[in-house]
């Protein structure tokens, strides 16, 4: 942790962290990090004036988004923000949550989470030092470019968030990075967790040789190549890649359905390969590329993604699993998670709360983020100590 680091400047505001209630478990986890961090920094500077209300029991603010009986809803703040460096946490992909609409329970959509973070922000009423908005999993984020008459919904988001006073925007392993064009004056931060995935499958997987010899890196497609170059380059391995060919003549749910899918890259044969992608969606795609790895005769399939959806349900994947086309697979909970998915004995966690505070932390004291947005002396620090256990 860059303790040292952040003392060395004095914070834009005290702090407050409005996680919303999509994101209250995982806001409170950063909540208990950031106390403790701050807890053990001691000495005179913590009792300047700047430093005021710099070490607290809690940062969270007390916010609400109540509804009416209509579905019609409201922002609530029920604490003074004024001057705070404010942090507002959302998860627009919890669709465990619901709210009453005329008697009828509806689950929450996309739409409904970004409705209630322009709430809070509104309540906020320009009261504040600085916004800066954690949206892990980007509103819209696929909605990033136009390919016929149609809206650009990434774009405008980002455009009408800023309009409201947003400073910052900080997501994770945005789809298409160059959705920051959109607001090219403001702060705008897409972080990869890739240290967090391989210190999850080195904690899971005790007998991984981390070397081109016996492991690879492969992308699912052609968009996500930029991804694999950079995890095979950090461990020092080969990648391979796959590309989707598509039937452009027919629409199916909205897209063009994949007709097959085609391998560029070395030979796998007694490989260990990390499938690594922003997420996983129904699932169709990854499976696919597996059973197209195994076929070439791959050893382990291990599925990396930043956001699992499961869009279509697990079953797939419990098949999948039981025929050993994949051997683990490991997703962050920077987005809902069911209880069903967290007892899969194929699944690995890898919590980012820690990381999300390391974050507000930093950019409360102004500091320099390149350390945490590019891991890779951790990632070495990691496999060596992997390394060194494995020969003890």
């Amino acid at each position: 942790m860059p303790k040292e680091k952040n003392l060395e400047t004095i914070p834009v505001g005290p702090l407050g962290i409005v996680a919303l209630d999509s994101f209250k478990e995982q806001g409170k986890s950063v909540d208990n990090y950031i106390t403790g961090w701050r807890s053990s920094r001691t000495g005179t500077y913590t009792h300047t004036i700047a430093f005021s209300g710099y070490q607290k029991d809690s940062y969270l603010i007390n916010a609400q988004v109540p509804r009416f009986g209509s579905g019609e809803a409201k922002g609530i703040i029920n604490e003074s923000v004024r001057g705070k460096d404010l942090y507002i946490l959302v998860d627009v992909g919890n669709y465990n949550m619901t709210y009453s609409l005329c008697g009828h329970e509806n689950r929450m959509s996309p739409d409904d989470h970004y409705q209630d973070l322009k709430r809070v922000i509104a309540a906020v009423g320009g009261k504040a030092r600085r916004i800066t908005v954690i949206m892990p999993f980007l509103y819209e984020s696929r909605q990033d470019k136009r390919t016929r008459r149609e809206s650009l919904d990434c774009a405008l988001a980002l455009q009408e968030l800023t309009k409201m006073g947003v400073e910052n925007i900080i997501t994770f392993d945005v789809h298409n990075p160059c959705v920051q064009n959109a607001i090219p004056l403001k702060g705008f931060e897409s972080v990869r967790p890739g240290y967090q995935f391989i210190k999850g499958l080195l904690r899971e997987v005790k007998d991984l040789q981390i070397d081109s010899r016996h492991m690879m890196v492969i992308s699912p497609d052609e968009g996500g190549t930029s991804r694999a170059v950079y995890l095979a380059n950090v461990l020092g391995l080969d990648m391979g890649m796959f590309y989707k060919r598509r039937d452009y003549a027919r629409i199916v749910n909205g897209r063009n359905p994949i007709v097959a899918h085609e391998f560029l890259g070395s030979s796998v044969e007694g490989m260990d390969v990390i499938i690594i992608d922003d997420m996983i969606s129904s699932g169709e795609s990854v499976l696919e590329v597996a059973k197209e790895l195994k076929k070439r005769k791959a050893k382990r399939v291990f599925v990396a993604a930043t956001f699992g959806l499961f869009t279509n349900g697990l079953e797939k994947f419990d098949e999948a699993y039981e025929k050993g086309l994949i051997d683990k697979i490991l997703t962050t909970n920077l987005i809902y998670q069911t209880p069903e998915l967290l007892t899969k004995p194929y699944y690995i966690n890898c919590d980012m709360s820690k990381y999300i505070a390391l974050i507000i932390d930093t950019l409360n004291h102004d500091a320099s983020m390149s350390e945490l947005l590019d891991p890779v002396k951790r990632i070495h620090r990691l496999i060596n100590t992997y390394k060194m256990e494995q020969l003890s």
